[in-house]
């Protein structure tokens, strides 16, 4: 049982910790100084002492008072704190940053400890809401004018393409190829799409149909899953510590910065650039990492709910795959990002009534 007195704890509820505030009397601080000094003389090696055997007034001469009683001040928090802790059944999931007044000999000992708080979590009706954005799921029509929109583009492609082969400047056969009038585009005839793999101009023309509807389905869909997460973000409760926030702005940073090497630019020239500073600009992500943290906290409630795993025959393929692209990276870090990616891909699809396994994707990779 905890000897500490006047505890005070307090919650912080936007950045969702818990903080503990109290003294270690006199008389259980000079316990711990006792037991500080049992372990300096554990190792203490003193002349004409043997290893453990030092008594305490030279232990006190050569270290100082002020090293003992720092000494103790921690072995008392590290003996007290878990038990302060407990009592208010707080679930905390780091270690707690503790601040510990100057110790005194004959004064008790003053003390505070913050840590965050495991994630609370109440979920709406989570397969209601999927199934009302599945309902609103529209039938895709691709329009003639969608359709000879793209042709048109294609034979300006082929047009282009054609002046780059007669020797033509790629910047100025660009230029030309966008100043032509559709009636002046080369025409997409079998001989072409024949070279592309296709029969002839009519299948091709069918399968460039195909294309913008597989497109504009996908895009659709897309649109579906964004606003179904969107509901289930404002529906759910959510209490999570700030921790996680930075988690998600530190991945975001790393990401644009990936963008930016890939550029050949550097964070700090697009910071230059902007005219931002990097706490700027981290400001500006802080709703969009919120709702990346919720989105995340929800998933994975659901995924506890529906007791949902990966594949292990995809997550074992996809981590051989980014052990190839990432030898220098650890495997098991690795292995944990690849299973979070699979199993949220996988919780989504429960949702839309997708009973096939998720995959990973290239970009998933990229920012591992």
């Amino acid at each position: 049982m905890s000897s500490a007195t006047n505890v005070r704890t307090s919650r912080d509820t936007d950045r969702w910790e818990i903080e503990i505030r109290a003294d270690i009397p006199t008389e259980s601080l000079q316990m711990y100084r006792a037991e500080a000094i049992k372990e300096i003389q554990k190792t203490a090696k003193l002349d004409g002492f043997r290893p453990g055997h030092a008594p305490e007034e030279a232990i006190v001469r050569v270290y100082g008072e002020t090293e003992v009683m720092r000494r103790a001040a921690e072995l008392a928090v590290k003996s007290e704190l878990p038990e302060l802790l407990a009592k208010e059944q707080a679930n905390i999931v780091e270690a707690p940053r503790v601040s510990i007044e100057p110790p005194e000999s004959g004064k008790p000992l003053a003390f505070s400890a913050r840590a965050p708080l495991a994630p609370e979590i109440t979920l709406p009706d989570y397969k209601k809401i999927a199934k009302s954005h599945a309902d609103a799921k529209v039938d895709v029509v691709v329009t003639d004018e969608e359709h000879g929109e793209t042709l048109t583009h294609l034979r300006r492609e082929k047009a282009r393409i054609e002046r780059i082969e007669k020797g033509v400047e790629p910047a100025k056969a660009y230029e030309e190829a966008a100043a032509l009038d559709a009636s002046g585009l080369p025409e997409l005839d079998d001989e072409f799409v024949k070279s592309l793999g296709y029969e002839n101009a009519e299948v091709f023309s069918q399968k460039v149909r195909e294309n913008i509807k597989n497109e504009k389905e996908l895009r659709e869909a897309e649109k579906r899953r964004a606003a179904m997460l969107d509901e289930l973000a404002a529906q759910s409760t959510i209490r999570y510590p700030a921790l996680l926030r930075e988690y998600e702005l530190d991945d975001m940073e790393a990401r644009i910065q990936g963008d930016l090497e890939r550029m050949g630019r550097t964070l700090e020239q697009y910071l230059t650039d902007t005219k931002k500073t990097r706490e700027e600009l981290r400001a500006e992500w802080k709703e969009a990492a919120d709702k990346r943290a919720r989105v995340r906290l929800i998933l994975g409630e659901i995924a506890r709910k529906e007791n949902i795993q990966p594949d292990e025959a995809r997550l074992a393929h996809e981590l051989e795959h980014a052990k190839q692209h990432y030898p220098q990276a650890n495997v098991d870090t690795l292995r944990a990002h690849i299973a979070h990616a699979l199993r949220n891909e996988q919780v989504i699809r429960f949702l839309e009534g997708n009973p096939e396994p998720a995959g990973h994707t290239a970009a998933d990779h990229a920012h591992t």
